[in-house]
């Protein structure tokens, strides 16, 4: 297959839609991010990248604090809007009817209808150029009940999770393999 050069971008898709929730005082918001991402295991932190002309920019940089929640399918709308109207204009929990529940580590609101809310406290921030990075420390991750089974086990493929490819918003449906399927022995029958 032939290729062609592409002038140089940020091509590495798909990547997580999230709403990103942030308050300082009493003023708050929900941003849609798609560039967000794990940076470290142990100890756990993630980053987001937001342009600092942003209204979130400011709330987040004065309160160091910030909740990436993790929309599903049925939040699609809602992640799409929080992307593209700022926060300067419209009281987005309200108008898009999202309930608020009290973050457990942070003075930040989840978005309850997000399956999952990772709670954060920035670390630091770099700022890179049209973005600046916001590295954040996970403090506490708040998941849906109904995704844990009874032993313990987290079942992110049932939550129906979205991301953003070029412009577009989708659901990942159908697993190619579990993580070392590759190198995986095969079990010998019986006989």
């Amino acid at each position: 297959m032939s290729k062609v050069i592409w002038k140089p971008g940020t091509m590495l898709y798909p990547v997580p839609a999230v709403m990103v929730s942030s308050k300082y005082k009493d003023i708050e918001n929900i941003m849609t991010v798609s560039w967000a991402g794990t940076i470290c295991t142990n100890p756990p932190m993630v980053s987001i990248s937001i342009r600092p002309e942003r209204f979130s920019y400011s709330l987040i940089k004065n309160s160091g604090e910030f909740i990436i929640n993790i929309p599903n399918k049925n939040l699609a709308f809602a992640a799409d809007f929080c992307g593209v109207r700022s926060g300067r204009d419209v009281d987005k929990f309200e108008y898009l009817k999202l309930n608020k529940e009290k973050g457990s580590k942070v003075d930040v609101s989840i978005i309850k209808e997000a399956p999952l809310s990772i709670e954060c406290r920035v670390k630091d921030i770099i700022e890179l150029g049209s973005h600046h990075m916001f590295i954040g420390d996970v403090l506490s991750v708040d998941v849906e009940e109904s995704l844990i089974d009874k032993g313990g086990k987290l079942h992110l493929d049932k939550a129906e999770l979205i991301c953003y490819n070029h412009g577009q918003y989708y659901v990942p449906s159908k697993p190619l393999g579990k993580f070392g399927f590759s190198v995986e022995r095969k079990k010998k029958v019986k006989k």
